[in-house]
């Protein structure tokens, strides 16, 4: 990888202007990732500009940002790049939902979710089996033999640890061997300081509700919760996963846009992509993991409910998917 990761740097050098651009909403994988990337770029006398085209919604991502001062910046949707610049997709790949993507002909893209196909990359690094993006950044540091300074160690350390719920979730060996060398190079009380800062106070209600509105069918946990923003529906879901009896979980918030949905699974024959994609049927945009997915269903497509119920709606749809999958075994 060393040697494709050189012959990126060779393109780059021809570049007017490189942007690292992270999915809209950036969680902590996403940012380690691009101050990481952006970081390695520097010692090959490459500047580069992390930009996003969202908000930062969760608080963890927030304290990461202010704690490593990453220069990350806000760029709206009209924003526009000339024909010599070279973008860069972190965590994310064209055409997902997940990213507004910046009009430019040079795009490379470094990701771990599944690879959505030919999009024209000048550069691809695309490795679907490890758990998280920042994985694949400290491998390049350890195959060029370049050690990272604390900041970015305990970034990527982090990034890690939070994408793959502490080695738990979606993780290979390599996880698990960039975990163990970035440990020695990190900042451990920093990690505490993170791990101490990963929910809001605002967020506090939202629990509240999601326990309230809280059902459980077999082993398959549902909670409808209105309007709640991506980053809080993903955490509830990983909360909600930690119940006895629970091993998949399908959280949804119904706001003005949309239903945006957040799945989880940690049933062997149920993969947590294939069900949202099932939910959402033709209607929405989906994908994800096998343990870890989400989805989003437009305003103007939830037409097809007519006057059914969401919530009857949702537990047919995944309680029909789960049987069938469980009765083929």
């Amino acid at each position: 990888m060393s040697s494709a990761f050189l012959g990126l740097l060779d393109i780059i050098k021809g570049a007017e202007k490189v942007y690292i651009q992270p999915h809209n909403m950036p969680d902590p994988d996403a940012i380690a990732s691009s101050f990481a990337l952006c970081e390695l770029l520097k010692k090959f006398n490459i500047e580069a500009k992390i930009i996003y085209m969202n908000v930062i919604e969760k608080v963890n991502s927030k304290k990461m940002v202010e704690m490593f001062n990453i220069n990350m910046v806000v760029k709206e949707n009209s924003f526009l790049s000339s024909p010599n610049d070279f973008v860069i997709l972190i965590d994310s790949q064209a055409g997902n939902s997940n990213i507004t993507s910046i009009r430019g002909k040079k795009v490379a893209v470094i990701d771990h979710h599944h690879d959505m196909g030919d999009q024209n990359y000048v550069f691809k690094d695309i490795q679907e089996q490890v758990g998280a993006c920042a994985t694949i950044i400290t491998s390049y540091y350890k195959d060029l033999n370049i050690e990272p300074s604390t900041d970015v160690a305990t970034a990527l350390l982090y990034g890690i640890m939070s994408d793959t719920n502490n080695l738990t979730r979606s993780s290979e060996q390599g996880d698990l061997d960039n975990f163990y060398w970035l440990y020695g190079l990190s900042n451990l009380t920093k990690i505490k300081k993170l791990r101490m800062n990963e929910i809001g106070r605002e967020d506090i209600y939202a629990y509240a509700k999601a326990l309230e509105t809280f059902e459980i069918y077999g082993n398959i946990g549902f909670v409808h919760i209105e309007n709640c923003n991506d980053s809080l529906l993903g955490t509830i879901s990983d909360m909600v996963y930690t119940i006895e009896g629970t091993s998949i979980v399908v959280s949804y918030a119904k706001r003005p846009d949309g239903i945006k949905f957040s799945v989880r699974s940690g049933e062997k024959y149920i993969y947590a992509d294939e069900l949202v994609k099932h939910i959402l049927k033709d209607k929405g945009v989906g994908g994800g993991h096998k343990e870890m997915a989400g989805g989003f269903i437009a305003q103007e497509e939830m037409y097809f409910l007519q006057n059914k119920e969401l919530d009857t709606y949702v537990r047919y749809r995944t309680i029909g998917f789960v049987e069938e999958k469980t009765n083929r075994r």
